[in-house]
């Protein structure tokens, strides 16, 4: 217990965090394993969210370079950022799609418009996530990074697997992807965490989704809160999709470690120089960084695996809040009412 504390401690605050999850780049690890030419998706639908920049969109060139149709959903308009996808993958099957995870409303309507144009996904990639200076309000109420690092996800997943968006894997190929094999493997789910989980606290399900303040100080802290969240939300539905025993769709979730991306955007104007050194020098590229992402979306040798957990590209157990199965259970079942009490968000 005090190892795995210490171990868990590793990742409080800010900087702990950072210099962990950079010394964490120079420990020499067993491997899961690596991709091949051969882990291709050729005629595979993917959804990636988040995909306008950073490592959503290296994720959404790789999966386009292997063969699949890739739905890019992003806030931002970046009409440029699936040119750019198009331009590394050598693959025009890349298309922009409008999603704010921050309002249920626009999560909703993209359900929707994906389920009127019978839009079938064979792998979804859940990377969308933010860390503001300050906590903010979305229209619901709820507190904006913990809408769109977990709520929304859930919200969206929910609609998706309830519309049949996503295949079963009794359902065969999705119907406006006819260029693949006759007999598909299940569906992939693959949400992107991190270590930072294991430093958060226990789940407070007394307070969860109420709204509370924080600055830049406690922003690490409600990140880590986030994705405990995120990995606990990724194990219990991987329970849930399961009959007899068999996975439904496999669902894995994964620390990238530290990328050199703009998730620090928000940082105090006078850091932001420092920052950028630090990640230019220390971090990873979006493009090394998704290697284990595209790993689980792709590699053959998981096929028919569900709850994977890797950090970077090892393969090891979430912390045990993230397993626990009554934690799971209460989070689903929070999760659902919170959802149910936001204002016109009905739950089907």
């Amino acid at each position: 217990m005090a190892e795995r504390s210490d171990r868990n401690a590793r990742y409080q605050g800010a900087s702990r965090a950072t210099l962990s999850g950079i010394s964490d780049l120079f420990h020499r690890r067993e491997r899961i394993g690596r991709l091949e030419a051969s882990d291709r998706i050729d005629g595979k639908c993917c959804l990636v969210t988040g995909a306008n920049r950073g490592l959503g969109r290296a994720v959404a060139v790789e999966l386009a370079r292997r063969g699949g149709r890739v739905v890019m959903a992003c806030r931002s308009g970046h009409p440029h950022a699936a040119e750019e996808v198009r331009a590394k993958s050598g693959s025009d099957r890349v298309e922009m799609a409008y999603v704010d995870l921050s309002d249920f409303e626009s999560v909703e309507q993209f359900a929707a418009q994906l389920k009127r144009r019978r839009r079938r996904f064979d792998i979804v990639v859940l990377n969308a996530g933010i860390v503001p200076s300050r906590a903010r309000r979305t229209a619901q109420g709820f507190e904006e990074m913990f809408v769109v690092n977990y709520l929304a996800n859930f919200l969206l997943l929910k609609r998706l697997l309830d519309g049949g968006m996503i295949l079963a894997a009794s359902s065969g190929r999705a119907e406006d992807c006819p260029d693949g094999d006759s007999e598909a493997p299940i569906p992939r789910i693959v949400f992107v965490s991190s270590e930072v989980h294991r430093s958060a606290p226990s789940i407070d399900f007394d307070t969860l989704g109420v709204f509370r303040e924080y600055g830049m100080r406690g922003a690490m802290t409600q990140y880590a809160v986030n994705k405990l969240l995120t990995s606990t939300f990724a194990v219990e539905l991987s329970r849930r999709l399961r009959i007899a025993g068999r996975p439904q769709a496999s669902v894995h979730h994964l620390c990238p470690g530290p990328i050199n991306s703009d998730i620090a955007r928000e940082a105090p104007v006078w850091i932001k120089p420092l920052l950028r050194v630090i990640f230019l020098l220390l971090f990873r590229s979006p493009r090394r960084a998704a290697e284990p992402v595209v790993f689980l979306c792709c590699s053959r040798t998981i096929e028919g695996r569900t709850g994977i957990y890797l950090h970077l590209m090892t393969e090891k157990p979430p912390s045990d809040t993230a397993l626990d199965e009554q934690a799971g259970r209460r989070l689903w079942l929070a999760s659902e009412r919170l959802i149910r009490s936001a204002p016109s968000t009905p739950l089907r």
